[in-house]
């Protein structure tokens, strides 16, 4: 599926590789051929900002690989996780999250979307009654990650779907961190999954993108008036009725012709072919990722400098029965350890390393490491830190697919500038 679907060649050319179509605009046969377009009667393209032939084929993979009906890919993961809430939350409404979350996903619901009219309410943990506390009848949406970043916590999708859809709600998984190699969330009850494609998808730290996937599941008509903008005239694009016209993909058909088209935050065509690249070797590429990051938290648990390690793969880890559940033996390549010394030991460290590139991405081929308390998370306050499971001496650490005995050696001479 990585390697093949969506695209059996180009007919006008032959081109084995998916070709890059670089136009803003697609012209039509004649005014009744564009008024068959925009009335969504005929498929075809309009405009590069609603959809492009080049990613329509990124976005038929993604959506076949995470198991969805259809997707629809934005420049960049922050936006596809606005526009998944977006598309079913406003003025008055509230969404339901897990407390561990990427820095700007954590700012966005609780700075950016509470501006707008949309109470973000974090639960107290990731326990699913923890989180069903929260549900009312104002409640949209149950957000969460489902390897959280970076806390590493595995979140229990299947107890938070069965929550979410007693209440009438869809569940929306981030799956960034594990992609759908390690786990997909639509096979235990997601509804919705977004991806950042910056990270592991693309997986060469070279292009921008998010994807938003729809399950297909979810029982929109059931709903009706708390989710009308599926069930109604839709007075933003053509008084279309999602439901209506799209059936099982109604949630992705909205946020493509009434999100997307209107807010802009559309995909490069360019990026899109980047995107299908790095998606070709993206089982290869996890496959390494995996083994490295094992040796490497072995190697730190043993080390005398390192305070703690946080792997799910070490069976006295409190998360190890939920991340077996899951991943069964495999582990994604996020971990985080704490130096002893505190926010000093950590930064030290953070500032020797060598092989891995200090910065704030994930995912890359390139080993990658983190200080969350100076970079992603420091806008946030040391108690607000602490909820989303970031501690001053914690190194957040994405093992690349370096030669292992090369990340070990560079790992064991940070340590030591950090002893120094």
């Amino acid at each position: 599926m990585a390697i093949h679907v969506g695209y059996e060649g180009d007919p006008a050319t032959k081109a084995v590789a998916v070709p890059i179509y670089q136009t803003i605009a697609f012209e039509f046969d004649s005014a009744e051929h564009g008024a068959a377009l925009f009335n969504l009667e005929v498929p075809g393209n309009i405009y590069t900002r609603i959809g492009n032939p080049t990613n329509t084929i990124l976005e038929k993979r993604v959506a076949a690989l995470e198991g969805g009906v259809d997707a629809l890919s934005v420049s960049s993961g922050m936006a596809a996780i606005e526009y998944a809430i977006i598309n079913i939350a406003e003025l008055g409404n509230n969404i339901v999250s897990l407390p561990q979350l990427y820095g700007a996903t954590y700012t966005l619901f609780e700075h950016i979307l509470r501006k707008r009219g949309v109470d973000a309410r974090f639960a107290a943990s990731d326990l699913p009654e923890d989180v069903e506390k929260l549900i009312d009848g104002n409640t949209r949406a149950v957000f969460c990650e489902s390897i959280g970043n970076p806390a590493g916590n595995v979140a229990d999708i299947e107890e938070l779907a069965r929550v979410a859809h007693k209440h009438g709600v869809p569940l929306v998984v981030d799956n960034t961190v594990a992609t759908p190699v390690l786990l997909r969330p639509i096979e235990y009850g997601a509804d919705v999954v977004v991806h950042s494609m910056t990270k592991f998808m693309g997986g060469h730290g070279t292009t921008l993108g998010g994807m938003i996937v729809d399950g297909g599941k979810f029982p929109w008509r059931r709903y009706a008036d708390k989710f009308y903008m599926f069930n109604r005239p839709e007075p933003a694009y053509h008084d279309v009725v999602y439901v209506d016209q799209f059936g099982d993909a109604a949630y992705v058909a909205r946020c493509r012709t009434v999100c997307q088209r209107n807010t802009g935050a559309t995909l490069s065509p360019f990026n899109g072919f980047l995107l299908l690249q790095g998606i070709e070797t993206l089982s290869l590429r996890v496959e390494r990722h995996v083994s490295n990051a094992r040796k490497v938290a072995e190697f730190l648990r043993g080390h005398p400098l390192v305070e703690w390690v946080n792997y799910t793969g070490f069976p006295d880890n409190p998360l190890y029965p939920m991340a077996q559940k899951y991943l069964g033996d495999q582990r994604c390549s996020l971990l985080t350890f704490g130096v002893k010394g505190g926010f000093e030991g950590g930064r030290k460290c953070f500032n020797a390393l060598r092989l891995f590139k200090r910065m704030v991405n994930m995912g890359d081929a390139k080993s990658l490491s983190c200080h969350p308390a100076s970079t992603t998370h420091r806008q946030l306050t040391p108690q607000e830190q602490r909820r989303v499971g970031v501690t001053p001496e914690m190194i957040r650490l994405s093992v690349g697919i370096e030669h292992i005995d090369d990340i070990l050696a560079d790992l064991a001479q940070a340590l030591e500038h950090a002893k120094a």
